[in-house]
């Protein structure tokens, strides 16, 4: 569904240059529920916007599905959903309305968009809210309208950036079953997250960036290995390789 292949990604000029992604290669098949973890800074966000095509990568390439993310910008866009850590909305807009202008965004005609608009406020138990505007709208309830905002124009890829910050337990836990049940119907989904007990719970595959490069990746078995979770495994491998650094 994603391949990476060498993308390298830097801003600025001269001696301003920095590299935020240094030749990073990922190959994410088609049903995966792949975890991509790394501190603040490493460069998880730099990857997923030249992903989405919010970044141009600086070499290297990006295929969605087969297509170019550069080459083919439009229909590559087509094929991702991005849920990002951020509220990038108008907060004086309602979860319908949030819907309605993304499915039009993506060209979904307007008598399928309002299908999947109900579809969604279904899914994600928007029915109570769907005409409250989103800033009146609780943590929960807010990731749930941005999950929905995510799939209007049913991608083949799903992007969920930090999807539970500031969500408490309880909701937490109701997003994870929602997200096992799209993964479970055939989604692809990478999942970035500080809540290492989530991604420990979610995904199946896992890679790790620390200073723009991937310094580990495999299954979740192979990360708990000999009795470790996740986070153990994490906190291993990125301090052994600060010590590199």
């Amino acid at each position: 569904m994603l391949e990476i292949t060498n993308l390298v990604k830097k801003y600025g000029k001269g001696k301003d240059e920095k590299t935020a992604v240094d030749n990073v290669s990922l190959s994410i098949p088609k049903g995966s529920f792949f975890g991509l973890l790394g501190p603040n800074g490493a460069g998880k966000s730099t990857t997923i916007h030249c992903i989405t095509g919010i970044a141009q990568p600086t070499s290297g390439t990006i295929t969605i599905d087969g297509t170019d993310v550069v080459k083919d910008y439009k229909e590559a866009r087509t094929k991702v959903g991005l849920s990002p850590q951020e509220f990038n909305v108008d907060i004086f807009a309602t979860p319908e309305q949030l819907m309605d202008y993304m499915g039009g965004y993506y060209g979904v005609p307007a008598k399928e968009r309002q299908e999947r608009i109900d579809e969604m406020i279904e899914r994600f138990d928007l029915q109570d809210h769907r005409h409250m505007k989103f800033q009146k709208l609780s943590g929960g309830l807010k990731r749930r309208a941005m999950l929905g905002r995510a799939l209007i124009h049913t991608p083949d890829l799903l992007i969920l950036d930090e999807p539970t910050a500031g969500v408490d337990v309880e909701q937490r836990h109701d997003l994870w079953e929602y997200l096992k049940e799209m993964n479970e119907r055939g989604k692809t989904i990478i999942l970035t997250s500080h809540y290492l007990e989530e991604i420990q719970y979610l995904c199946k595959d896992i890679a790790i960036i620390n200073h723009g490069r991937i310094v580990a990746q495999g299954t979740k078995e192979s990360f708990m290995k000999d009795g470790k979770s996740v986070e153990d495994a994490y906190l291993a491998i990125t301090r052994e390789d600060n010590k590199k650094s």
